[in-house]
């Protein structure tokens, strides 16, 4: 009598798993905003949480898959709690901004040179940007650094 319930109690089981795992076939885990998230407000792994959505969500429609895809970036537009977040609708933190001034450190062996530029392109930590010399005219291409300033060397 003990070995028949415990081979029925095996049988339901095994049958109670195999129905979770049915609706997990096919189904993609993606992060989506715990609450709102406004434009210009930075993403954490805070503000996610992990949902599952049918496969072919990400098949037809252009979404962040992974959570550190979306970590550290910037909200470019009102992002609604539990939908997937379109690609679009995200950006890297600039520290730069087009038509700010700026100031750019040009550097070779050991001679450091900074002088006043407007910035043609935005970026953040990273990025290559175009700049201007309000002086001279001249644009020159650098690099963005932590501290907001452009690196160009030669």
């Amino acid at each position: 009598m003990i070995l028949r319930s415990a081979g029925f109690c095996l049988t339901f089981w095994v049958a109670v798993l195999a129905s979770l795992e049915a609706p997990l076939a096919g189904s993609v885990q993606l992060p989506v905003p715990r609450a709102t998230i406004h434009p210009g407000h930075e993403i954490t792994g805070q503000n996610l949480i992990d949902r599952r959505f049918p496969e072919r969500t990400t098949q037809q429609f252009a979404v962040i898959s992974h959570r550190n895809q979306l970590v550290g970036m910037v909200a470019r537009r009102t992002l609604l709690p539990g939908r997937p977040v379109p690609v679009n609708a995200v950006g890297i933190q600039t520290l730069v901004d087009r038509g700010d001034q700026g100031r750019l450190v040009f550097r070779e062996q050991g001679l450091f040179i900074v002088m006043q530029v407007e910035v043609l392109q935005s970026g953040g930590v990273g990025d290559y940007v175009r700049v201007r010399n309000v002086d001279s005219g001249v644009v020159v291409t650098g690099k963005v650094q932590t501290d907001g300033t452009i690196l160009a060397e030669n």
